[in-house]
């Protein structure tokens, strides 16, 4: 039984962000890691948002910088950069997913786990990357 996706995007949100904790392991090695301690059900979306999140991490932080203005990655929270890393990573890697929804769901996910000072920023800069990157033509 696969998750549904708002579930598996919420596992992948906290496993983004135990990545940060974990650099010197690989994204799979986390996520296996993980599926041990807390057995979830397997999840194609899942495995892809984690595994690519890893893969794109430096491409990521780049787009995030460039639009989170005068602000650098280590200065940013490391739930706001999970899902920031995130978001992006759907906008850029995945089909099927406008990107309307993929800031919607960054931002509920921001609610729940962040201040509210921080979804204004994640907001913004994830609008901004969007925007000038030229995601929101690919719904």
């Amino acid at each position: 039984m696969s998750l549904k996706r708002r579930e598996a995007r919420e596992l992948a949100f906290t496993l983004i962000y135990e990545m940060t904790f974990y650099t010197e392991c690989s994204a799979l090695t986390v996520l296996e890691k993980e599926k041990e301690l807390r057995p979830f059900a397997e999840d194609r979306y899942l495995r892809q948002v984690v595994t690519g999140v890893g893969e794109k991490k430096e491409e990521l932080d780049a787009l995030i910088e460039k639009y989170a203005e005068g602000w650098t990655v280590k200065r940013i929270s490391r739930i706001s950069l999970a899902i920031m890393r995130l978001c992006l990573y759907e906008m850029l890697f995945v089909e099927g997913i406008p990107f309307n929804v993929s800031i919607n769901e960054a931002v509920e996910l921001c609610k729940k786990f962040n201040d509210e000072k921080s979804v204004a920023f994640v907001n913004g800069v994830l609008n901004a990357a969007a925007e000038h990157e030229g995601l929101k033509k690919k719904t």
